[in-house]
C-alpha cells in the first residue's frame, strides 16, 4: 500500500542529496500514481548487483529521479530491509544501441544511510567516480567511428551510407551546421549531413567550410574507412592539420 510519510520522506531526502553533491543537480519525484515513468526508469536502473536484486523482489513503486545538466541521472529509492536508509542506483542514457554498452561494467548502485549529507559523500566518492567513467565509455562507443570536434576544429567523418557526421560540437558552429542541413540526434548528440541529395550534400559541405573559417573554426574530414569520399571532399577547406611528421613537431 502507497505510504505517503514514506514519499515525503523520500522526496525531502533527495532534494537534500541534490544540493550536497558535487556539479549542479536537480532533483523530481515519481509517485506511484506515475507507473509508466516508473516502469520506464525501472528499465534503466544501471546494476546488476544490489539495486537489480531489490527491484527483482520489489517492482518500482516510487522513486526520486537526480538530473545534471550533461544528461547523467541518479534514481533514489526505498530500501526493503530492517536498515533505515535509501538505494541509489546509476541510469542508463536512452536509445543507445547494446553495442554501446559492450565491454561497459555496470556502476552499480549503492545503500544509503537516511542522512542526506554523509550519502552526498559516499555517492561523490564512490559511485559518481563509477557512473561518470562508464557514462564516457558508452558515449564513445555510441559514436561508432566518429571522431569528436574541438572547440576550434570541426571533423567531419564520412559514414558507410555516405552521410557525414560531426560530434562534440560547440555551439557557435551547431548553428552553421544546422543552417546547412544537419541533423541532431537529441540522444547522441550528434549532427548528421543525409546523404540523399549527394548534389545538396555537397553544396552544404562546399558552404560551410567558409562559414566556419569566418568564426575562427577550422574543417577537416575524416575517413573511418577505406571508402572514397564524393568529390565534395575536394572542394572542403584544407585541414589546419598538416600531414607530415616533420610538420607536426612544430
Amino acid at each position: 500500500m502507497h505510504d505517503h510519510e514514506s514519499s515525503e520522506r523520500l522526496a525531502s531526502f533527495a532534494d537534500v542529496l541534490a544540493d550536497e553533491l558535487p556539479d549542479t543537480w536537480t532533483s523530481s519525484y515519481h509517485p506511484y500514481e506515475n507507473k509508466d515513468d516508473l516502469a520506464e526508469l525501472a528499465g534503466r536502473i544501471w546494476d546488476l548487483d544490489l539495486v537489480a536484486n531489490s527491484l527483482a523482489e520489489h517492482p518500482l513503486q516510487q522513486a526520486a529521479v537526480l538530473r545534471r545538466p550533461d544528461g547523467a541521472q541518479l534514481a533514489v529509492l526505498n530500501r526493503h530491509d530492517e536498515r533505515a536508509g535509501f538505494l541509489i542506483a546509476a541510469v542508463a542514457p536512452r536509445a543507445l544501441t547494446d553495442e554501446a554498452y559492450r565491454g561497459v561494467h555496470e556502476p552499480n548502485g549503492i545503500a544509503l544511510t537516511d542522512d542526506p549529507f554523509l550519502s552526498a559523500e559516499l555517492v561523490a566518492g564512490d559511485l559518481l567516480a563509477r557512473y561518470n567513467a562508464a557514462l564516457a565509455q558508452v558515449r564513445h562507443n555510441a559514436l561508432g567511428g566518429i571522431q569528436p570536434s574541438q572547440p576550434d576544429r570541426i571533423v567531419l567523418t564520412w559514414q558507410h551510407d555516405g552521410s557525414v557526421a560531426a560530434a562534440s560540437v560547440a555551439d557557435t558552429a551547431s548553428a552553421v551546421l544546422e543552417a546547412n542541413g544537419f541533423v541532431q540526434d537529441p540522444q547522441t548528440g550528434i549532427y548528421r549531413l543525409s546523404a540523399d541529395d549527394t548534389r545538396a550534400q555537397a553544396r552544404a559541405l562546399r558552404k560551410i567550410g567558409p562559414q566556419l573559417d569566418a568564426l575562427g573554426i577550422g574543417t577537416a574530414l575524416h575517413h573511418p574507412s577505406a571508402r572514397t569520399a564524393p568529390a565534395a571532399a575536394a572542394s572542403m577547406p584544407p585541414s589546419p592539420a598538416p600531414r607530415t611528421a616533420a610538420s607536426r613537431a612544430r
